[in-house]
């Protein structure tokens, strides 16, 4: 837990953030048709693991950030709009280059469009590629 003191005030206020986070996976297929994207200019399969993390600075009245089935069923909502899917041929990205930077955000679009987020202080979003690669999104909620 950290502390802020305020430059106006002696007391000292703590900055709170209680956050819990949820994980799923989905598989896509899609193209990046451009130079700059090399070899995954082709059609391809990509493999996300997909991480949600709800943030609130005071907890509800059960003494939660969020319910924790909800959450999960939430996210498996949102990938479930695209697992398994090509998405060249995805209405929602029609014109649209799917990198995970893009795909990262819209998740979190749709998270946030969702009953579950509602009173939250914030949304992260994270698409892991691999271990080693990931892209991260984060809203005020």
């Amino acid at each position: 837990m950290s502390c802020r003191r305020s430059a106006t005030s002696s007391t000292t206020e703590e900055a709170v953030i209680y956050a819990v986070t949820v994980r799923d996976h989905m598989m896509v297929a899609h193209s990046l048709p451009r130079a700059a994207f090399g070899p995954a200019q082709g059609l391809h399969g990509a493999t996300y693991v997909v991480e949600a993390t709800f943030r609130r600075r005071e907890l509800t009245d059960h003494a939660v950030v969020v319910d924790i089935g909800a959450a999960a069923a939430a996210v498996d909502d949102v990938l479930g709009r695209l697992r398994y899917r090509n998405l060249d041929e995805h209405p929602a990205f029609a014109g649209v280059l799917t990198t995970t930077e893009v795909l990262t955000r819209w998740v979190a679009d749709r998270l946030l469009e969702s009953a579950v987020t509602q009173g939250l202080d914030g949304l992260d979003v994270v698409l892991r590629e691999s271990p080693d690669a990931w892209v991260a999104y984060t809203a005020d909620a």
